[in-house]
């Protein structure tokens, strides 16, 4: 890497300051290598969950007053993610950033064999860099859709009893249990209060939830928007498991869309599972198609064989 490039600890005050990179990085070079903003916020504080501080997990790469790269580790437990400035896309410096997330992410790995991470099948240069460390492909990831919001959306009027509104702040009792309860996690309201709702980067009104007769949080869904590029995401999508079958996913994504549309969004995006055949049936009834996959790669933790 380059000796004016340097990495520190990513802080929580830095996460508008890279948005607005990202968006900047996006309208320069594409979606391939960056997916969208949303995507931040989401894996810093989601999908991290307050294993520890963020500062341990997450790395930012400066270049004088710009950044250069940031580093997501430990995701999923054994995952990381590494995004490079479009200047050095290619180069030493992005190859220095993903040897170093590896290294990160398998010393704070619990258990597991490999260390994964995935890649847009668009993106070349990331893909000729893993195979030069080491790593290699081994599964489809996700399934990466779009929508433009030039045509009508559809109507989808929530089940008798259900109310389809924005999140409170009083919620978070509910989001974390139907979050547990939709992808088999292990959050409390407290957890989800103090590592989410009041990080940076979270507004409960981008949470669209369904909530039941009883109060119960049914389904959820949550948007971001990249006013830079004009394009919404959302991300995660769930359905409570009690409540699955009823068009809630459905309704929450409808009125997540029209609320992106009004705040002048013209293509919104979401990701799936590749396996996950249900969901691929949701978004493609919402007018969805697949544009891109992300590929799974992997190689074996340090002093471990695959």
């Amino acid at each position: 890497m380059t000796q004016n490039v340097i990495s520190r600890p990513y802080a929580d005050a830095d996460l508008p300051r890279l948005l607005a990179t990202f968006a900047a990085w996006i309208a320069e070079a594409g979606r391939c290598g960056y997916d969208h903003v949303g995507e931040l916020p989401h894996r810093i504080y989601g999908d991290l969950r307050g294993r520890r501080p963020v500062g341990e997990l997450v790395r930012v790469w400066e270049e004088g007053d710009r950044f250069a790269g940031l580093a997501i580790n430990l995701r999923f437990g054994a995952a990381f993610d590494v995004f490079a400035a479009p200047r050095l896309r290619g180069t030493p410096a992005e190859s220095r950033m993903l040897r170093e997330a590896y290294e990160t992410t398998a010393r704070h790995m619990e258990d597991g064999a490999f260390v994964l991470t995935d890649v847009f099948d668009c993106d070349t240069r990331r893909i000729d860099l893993l195979a030069r460390l080491g790593f290699e492909r081994f599964r489809v990831w996700d399934d990466v859709n779009e929508r433009g919001l030039e045509d009508r959306l559809p109507e989808a009027p929530a089940p008798a009893g259900f109310v389809v509104r924005t999140a409170r702040p009083d919620d978070a009792g509910g989001l974390a249990d139907a979050r547990n309860h939709a992808f088999q996690q292990e959050w409390t309201g407290e957890l989800y209060r103090s590592a989410v709702m009041e990080k940076p980067g979270y507004d409960p009104r981008r949470e669209i939830v369904a909530e039941a007769p009883d109060g119960t949080i049914a389904a959820f869904a949550v948007y971001w928007v990249d006013e830079r590029n004009k394009t919404g995401h959302v991300e995660p999508v769930g359905t409570h498991r009690d409540f699955r079958r009823r068009g809630l996913a459905r309704a929450v994504m409808l009125l997540a869309m029209r609320r992106m549309e009004a705040l002048g969004m013209v293509t919104v995006t979401v990701n799936h599972d590749a396996e996950n055949h249900a969901a691929r049936e949701l978004y493609r009834s919402l007018g969805f198609a697949k544009r891109y996959e992300t590929h799974g790669y992997r190689r074996p933790a340090p002093g471990r064989r695959g």
